[in-house]
């Protein structure tokens, strides 16, 4: 049920990633609104919502919806769909490329599956549970590297929530100086997608929502990656903060993380 399931919310995630690549230049300033601190919507992020809730309300009955946009009742349910219309808002209103399309489904408060569609590049990541990762039709994986010195990580700058600055500058300086690089493109659910793939070896931020990363989590899980918290806990999905990464690094990046933001 869950692979048949899933290749049909991915026809209906690629309909909508066609109708925001067509949108793409054609917004103007004043039709640009700020929901919150460097927090942007436009008229492309809610057509794609509404879109998006209605072709998959009809694909399962009586599911519910926890959406970025709130463009419907917000609800819990047996099954429920997370949906992010547009990750990386800001990158889409810009001109700059890295925004993709997200959607997740619930079980009984359990993600069996998710959908990240990166939208420039046309590259669909796809999972259900205990079916694997793919994208595009192939299966995909996460790294193998087993030493920071050799690996490669995402993050994404805070923007709203500076609380953590400290802590995260620590982590950062941390990681520049033990690691390959560093890489911030703007859009969570893609940082995520891209570990699963194994183009980045591991992915971390906080203040993040549980749109931003419940499908991409999932396809880092059905990778053989590893999820967290900054504890090293399961309260990813609504407790802001992520790691995920390859099974051999997602300790030494935990202990980094932990000791900066948590130190005991």
């Amino acid at each position: 049920m869950l692979q048949q399931l899933c290749t049909q919310a991915c026809e209906i995630v690629s309909e909508v990633a066609e109708f925001i690549a067509a949108e793409a230049g054609k917004v103007s300033a004043d039709q640009i609104e700020t929901k919150s601190l460097n927090s942007l919507v436009s008229y492309v992020d809610k057509t794609a919502e509404t879109m998006l809730v209605s072709e998959l309300g009809k694909l399962l009955p009586g599911s519910v919806f926890l959406t970025e946009e709130e463009t419907v009742k917000q609800a819990n349910g047996e099954w429920q769909w997370i949906i992010d219309p547009l990750d990386g808002t800001t990158n889409f209103l810009h001109g700059l490329p890295c925004f993709a399309v997200s959607v997740a489904l619930r079980q009984n408060e359990e993600t069996v599956m998710g959908i990240v569609y990166e939208v420039t590049r046309k590259e669909c990541f796809y999972a259900w549970k205990g079916g694997g990762a793919w994208l595009n039709g192939v299966r995909i994986s996460v790294t193998q590297t087993a030493s920071l010195a050799d690996s490669l990580l995402a993050t994404g700058f805070p923007y709203r929530d500076f609380e953590q600055l400290e802590p995260y500058l620590k982590v950062f300086t941390n990681f520049m100086k033990s690691t390959r690089g560093i890489r911030r493109f703007g859009a969570a659910a893609v940082d995520l997608a891209w570990v699963a793939c194994g183009r980045f070896d591991a992915f971390y931020e906080y203040g993040l929502s549980p749109w931003d990363l419940a499908a991409g989590a999932l396809l880092v899980q059905e990778a053989g990656g590893k999820i967290s918290d900054f504890r090293g806990g399961d309260d990813y999905l609504f407790g802001e903060e992520l790691i995920a990464a390859n099974a051999q690094l997602h300790q030494p990046v935990l202990d980094v993380i932990k000791q900066a933001f948590y130190p005991s």
